[in-house]
């Protein structure tokens, strides 16, 4: 091991406390998509307490921080998003959320926290002169994950115009703490919103042949796409279509004229995912013709699937074991059905993003997007550590 190696995760493990109390004091004041205002302004704070300069973009959310050296060949980005759930926490803790309805339930607040700890822990080290070259890296602490649009804001902003290559975790309650799980190449699924509107001619119940029935026709439009969807598509491609939510009527004995739903498509696989949305387009209208509806299905935001960058993350495998040990460094055998707009960085810059093992040892853990999520705040200083030493890394690479 590197002198500088070992002296990196000593500044991290020196700071193992503070990473506890920046993390907590995040999750107790969690904070939705697009409204991460104080979540920023603390964020901030924090820095400028270790010298670190950084900037709120215009729209008041969200931290950009830059190393002071900026003399490398290559600027490298570390990401860390920063919105919470709409979701009541439920877990009797002192750090439990203090804004009611409003929780990190996905661990944004962990992966900050991270990127905290890399960032100060290299500044540190590049003040005292212990980094072995110059070290250039940019830290993006990311709005509106959750709602996908907060890494294509930054895209348009700019602010990875000037980066080289980009580092991401994300924590994950299936593995225990000091473990790690990388894949390369598809990681996520691509994910498309949906929103479909019925549209009919409403009647009184007891005379049904007078209608245009919205809801016969929702009913036979899920149906179809779930049968039809799965045999659509080759049966060694993976793909979920899933109807969420449902509303329509609003009284026993009216047939509605307009019902909406809301769903989700998660792909693996751009064409995959292109050939699930033109099935989806191909029932509505054939569902509307049988029934006298007219259903009409808008798409919305599309995330596209992260694409792990094989390089990097063969780097994060051998950093991590050289940390935890090999054998606690996962390669997993397949990709995720959930989605990420980390990916939006990586349709301009190569990137990667690991899991990072946040559960007790043998103790089960609540999963992601739950009301009793937490992690084992140990993993904070592993992430902070894998995260600092990539950068490195990847400078003295270049």
């Amino acid at each position: 091991m590197s002198d500088w190696q070992q002296n990196l995760w000593d500044a991290v493990d020196r700071r193992a406390d503070e990473l506890v109390e920046v993390r907590r004091h995040l999750h107790q004041y969690p904070e939705p998509s697009n409204e991460e205002y104080a979540t920023s302004e603390f964020l901030q704070m924090r820095l400028a307490e270790h010298g670190i300069t950084s900037v709120v973009p215009r729209h008041r959310r969200g931290v950009i921080a830059d190393s002071e050296d900026q003399s490398a060949p290559r600027r490298i980005g570390v990401r860390g998003d920063i919105d919470a759930l709409v979701l009541k926490d439920q877990k009797q803790v002192d750090y439990r959320s203090r804004n009611e309805g409003v929780m990190h339930g996905c661990g944004h607040d962990a992966h900050a926290t991270c990127v905290y700890g890399a960032i100060i822990a290299l500044a540190e080290l590049a003040k005292a002169g212990e980094l072995p070259c110059p070290v250039t890296w940019r830290a993006l602490f990311q709005p509106a994950e959750e709602t996908a649009t907060g890494a294509s804001e930054m895209v348009s902003a700019g602010v990875i115009d000037q980066v080289d290559s980009i580092f991401s975790l994300h924590v994950d309650p299936t593995r225990a703490v000091g473990t790690v799980g990388v894949r390369s190449g598809t990681f996520t699924a691509h994910c498309d919103a949906m929103r479909i509107v019925v549209e009919g001619l409403a009647s009184h119940a007891a005379r049904p042949h007078l209608a245009k029935d919205t809801i016969a026709a929702t009913a036979q439009f899920i149906t179809a796409l779930y049968q039809l969807v799965p045999r659509g598509i080759d049966g060694q491609d993976s793909a979920v279509v899933a109807i969420t939510q449902i509303e329509g009527g609003t009284t026993s004995n009216v047939i509605p004229d307009r019902v909406t739903m809301s769903g989700m498509i998660r792909a693996l696989g751009r064409d995959v995912r292109n050939h699930v949305v033109g099935h989806v387009a191909h029932v509505a209208e054939s569902v509307g013709q049988l029934t006298g509806t007219k259903i009409h299905v808008d798409f919305g935001v599309h995330i596209p699937g992260v694409e792990n960058d094989q390089r990097l993350t063969n780097l994060v495998a051998n950093i991590a074991g050289s940390l935890l040990g090999t054998d606690r460094v996962n390669w997993m055998d397949r990709p995720s059905m959930g989605g990420e707009d980390f990916a939006f960085f990586q349709e301009k810059i190569p990137g990667v993003m690991f899991r990072l093992g946040s559960s007790r040892d043998n103790t089960p853990a609540s999963g992601l997007h739950t009301p009793l999520f937490d992690i084992d705040e140990r993993c904070l200083a592993i992430g902070a550590k894998i995260l600092a030493t990539a950068v490195v890394e990847t400078c003295l690479d270049s």
